[in-house]
């Protein structure tokens, strides 16, 4: 933390500008070494100068430099922000020569890991930048913009602050039980506590949960037997000709993935090889592949044919994807019905992609089950990252261990245990608590830039 990094902010490519970034106790005299035109060591705070980058006596690009000082810029160092004209030629070169005089090329997202370090912003807030970045809907845009904002993270310190209550008001109790005018805590006045804050933190997940969804996406895999129409569902649903439609069975022999949006929310739509018996080597590491996308899918989409009978792969296949979210679609409905199906498929779809009819009812099937109207319209100050809902769900775990303590009137103390546990848990998501390895985990996935 010591030293001075930089690195390209911008993609590279050919572009009306580039920005290079460059930050610690020695960015502006390094930026000043390459800078003819004023003096950037005698500039105030968030000024922009003109003028321009050379090596020796050699321009090398006309630049305007924004000098930024500690602590009000986005590392809490002094920050420079060379702005060139945009190509990969001009840019090199000048990160060539701050890195010859003195800078350090940073790694993959050090400027937020220093400003994550220097309190400027904390792990929810981190998640913010990159989900912004990533942001490929409005939706998710929204819910960025509030996780950068704090306003996400104000729920975890409020929920930390209800917790710490408790805690506070039990230690109390065993520290100083002669005291008259201390209020007596109960078993069951800790556990009506416990349980009113438990209610607070399961909504918290649900939420989180649903965050994910806007920023992650739904995985949605077709699945069906050969020749039921998924690749044509596949080029309805994206409305272009993603994959090859033929009569022939067993021409998706590969997993073909599309992307579309359903209220503000991306969808990955794969269309999977037919799943069936089969000698052909291709077609069979082609099945293999739409099993396992099964099981990474988010929501199944299993499609059977108006005009064929069931057959047992149908009931097998099916047998596969009962207890994961799905939806039972059937094509064709304008051929000759031949289909009956078993009892314990219930609520299918009906559709016929050739003559273009269902396929809206079975997108309005896709926003009920995820709940996507809501999520498009709701306040949006969610947690959403991965790593969030599972500590989420930790603090959860040692909640209702402390609520079974109580019920089996465990000493008190070791009810508190747990809550201090379920506390530090909360600590972990905004980084009140933390390990370098998971410092370097969080933020290696951030551009070099960033």
């Amino acid at each position: 933390m010591n030293d001075t990094i930089t690195a390209i902010s911008t993609a590279q490519g050919v572009g009306a500008i580039a920005i290079i970034r460059v930050s610690g106790d020695s960015a502006i005299d390094i930026v000043n070494k390459i800078f003819k035109g004023k003096d950037l060591t005698k500039q105030k705070t968030h000024t922009i100068c003109y003028g321009h980058i050379v090596d020796k006596n050699k321009v090398i690009d006309e630049v305007l430099v924004s000098v930024m000082r500690a602590p009000k810029t986005f590392t809490k160092e002094d920050v420079v922000e060379i702005n060139t004209h945009g190509g990969i030629a001009t840019t090199n070169k000048v990160l060539e020569l701050l890195l010859l005089n003195g800078a350090r090329l940073a790694d993959a997202g050090e400027f937020s890991k220093r400003a994550f370090l220097n309190g400027r912003i904390d792990l929810i807030e981190a998640d913010g930048i990159m989900n912004l970045i990533e942001a490929k809907t409005q939706v998710a845009r929204e819910l960025s913009i509030n996780q950068l904002s704090g306003k996400v993270s104000n729920l975890i310190i409020n929920l930390r602050d209800k917790l710490v209550q408790i805690i506070a008001n039990i230690e109390v109790n065993i520290d100083y039980p002669e005291y008259e005018d201390i209020e007596q805590l109960t078993n069951s006045k800790i556990k009506n506590n416990i349980e009113t804050y438990k209610k607070q933190l399961i909504q918290i997940i649900k939420e989180a949960e649903d965050g994910k969804i806007i920023t992650e996406g739904i995985k949605v895999a077709i699945i069906g037997r050969p020749n039921v129409g998924k690749s044509s569902l596949l080029n309805n649903l994206l409305d272009e000709d993603k994959a090859i439609v033929t009569d022939i069975e067993g021409t998706t022999r590969d997993i073909i993935e599309g992307n579309l949006s359903i209220s503000g929310v991306p969808l990955t739509i794969i269309d999977t090889a037919g799943i069936r018996k089969t000698d052909n080597v291709v077609e069979k590491i082609g099945v293999d592949k739409s099993k396992k996308q099964i099981e990474k899918s988010d929501l199944v989409i299993y499609m059977l044919n108006n005009n064929e009978k069931i057959a047992k792969e149908d009931i097998e296949l099916y047998n596969l994807i009962k207890n994961k979210k799905h939806i039972v679609v059937i094509n064709k409905i304008d051929l000759e019905k031949k289909l009956i199906l078993p009892k314990e498929i219930k609520n299918p779809i009906t559709l016929s992609i050739l003559n273009n009819m269902g396929v809206d009812k079975l997108k309005e099937k896709i926003i009920n089950m995820f709940n996507l109207e809501k999520l498009s319209t709701s306040d949006l100050t969610y947690l959403s990252s991965a790593r969030s809902i599972a500590l989420l769900k930790k603090s959860l775990n040692y909640i209702e261990n402390a609520i079974e303590n109580i019920n089996n009137n465990s000493p008190i103390d070791i009810v508190e245990i747990e809550l201090k546990n379920s506390w530090e848990a909360l600590g972990e998501i905004i980084g009140q608590t933390y390990s370098e390895e998971l410092i370097d985990e969080l933020f290696s996935r951030f551009c070099l830039g960033k």
